[in-house]
């Protein structure tokens, strides 16, 4: 197929790309570069050494013979992503491209403005390419389970039968956002579902679990392809933020109580899922959701995880409770389905010490890199 995979430089997108592309697929890469510019905003920084776009692409053609076209711009500017769809002519188009923490939406109005903009106007944007210049395109979007946030019931695959005064109806799942940005990914799948109805659009809502794990075996081909490393308390999740700063012998900060539950799932399997959709595509006019994790754990048990690793390595840290900078339950039930892609024949690759061991292994090598302000949180949602 001719996949489009917009945000292609980012951390879920660049191992997407290859990983494709390793499968035969004919791929571009639709990207503005402004996740490395968010970096210089915020004095951060990827643990990793990232090279360019262009070094990367070249690197990859130079070790496998295989090009993956590049087109630098906005997915907010219309006339860029007509001439991206006129001279591709995508198959499918894989939609990363969106502001992707929820901290950075919260820290201020310019932030929470601009998260909503870039995301549900360059959605809407890609909604109306596919309408107008390739209708038969599958939209392969990248939601979250953060859309859903903390019910007290089970949280089912984008539906849930509900019987009303003696009436039954399939209806959306109800959404709990917890941030600016995951509201900004529950507009998208509303718009989303309604340009389905009225166009008879073929879209698969991915919504994705936290994302772990570094190396796939495209990007583990040379340095040139290293995937990013976040740590920071904007962008770092919060495994990520554990395993840096046991490498720099920092305590492992807990945000409050420690018993909020969310789902994951390994990098390795976020590319599997993406191709699984592509290669099963939705039919016309449906609007179909995936969950797409693995696990869930609590923010304590990570803790727990990178501690016990660490140990095993030589690095002793303790696990420090603090304020919770974010406004969201502690204590809550989390029960989650995720069949559809295990039933299309996901084969999940599991949070295990060798993971985590590896990922430590990575910052201690790059250790030099961590700026060690960053490690501490700097948003709060009050």
């Amino acid at each position: 197929m001719k996949i489009i995979v917009a945000g292609g430089d980012g951390f879920c997108g660049w191992p997407t790309a290859l990983y494709l592309s390793k499968q035969g697929h004919d791929v571009a890469i639709l990207d503005n570069l402004v996740r490395r510019k968010i970096d210089n905003e915020l004095h951060s920084n990827s643990v990793t050494p990232i090279a360019t776009l262009e070094e990367r692409v070249n690197k990859w053609k130079e070790l496998t013979g295989k090009e993956i076209k590049t087109f630098v711009g906005d997915l907010n500017h219309h006339d860029f992503l007509t001439q991206v769809f006129t001279q591709f002519k995508p198959d499918a188009f894989v939609h990363f491209a969106e502001q992707r923490s929820a901290p950075y939406s919260m820290i201020d109005r310019e932030h929470a403005v601009y998260t909503q903009t870039n995301n549900v106007m360059g959605n809407l944007n890609v909604l109306y390419a596919i309408k107008e210049l390739a209708p038969d395109c599958h939209l392969i979007k990248l939601g979250t389970m953060g859309e859903y946030g903390t019910p007290n019931i089970d949280i089912e695959e984008g539906y849930i039968e509900i019987e009303h005064k003696g009436r039954k109806d399939t209806l959306p799942y109800p959404k709990q956002p917890g941030s600016f940005y995951h509201l900004s990914k529950v507009h998208d799948s509303h718009n989303i579902q309604f340009a389905c109805k009225i166009w008879g659009i073929r879209a698969t809502d991915l919504n994705q679990g936290i994302v772990y794990g570094l190396h796939t075996e495209e990007t583990k081909q040379d340095p040139v392809l290293n995937n990013r490393l976040d740590y920071d308390g904007v962008y770092g999740t919060a495994l990520n933020r554990f395993i840096n700063q046991a490498a720099i012998e920092h305590d492992l900060t807990v945000y409050g109580s420690g018993k909020q539950t969310r789902a994951f799932l390994n990098i390795e399997d976020t590319v599997r899922c993406v191709e699984i959709a592509a290669e099963n595509p939705a039919e016309p006019g449906e609007f179909r959701v995936f969950n797409q994790f693995t696990e869930w754990f609590s923010v304590k048990e990570l803790a727990d995880k990178v501690q016990k690793v660490a140990k095993e390595e030589g690095i002793n840290v303790s696990i420090d409770n603090m304020e919770n900078p974010r406004v969201e339950a502690e204590d809550h039930y989390y029960s989650a389905v995720n069949t559809k892609l295990r039933d299309l024949g996901l084969e999940p690759h599991l949070l295990t010490d060798e993971v985590i061991k590896d990922m430590l292994q990575t910052v201690i090598d790059h250790k030099d890199r961590v700026i060690k302000d960053n490690v501490l949180p700097s948003v709060t949602w009050k």
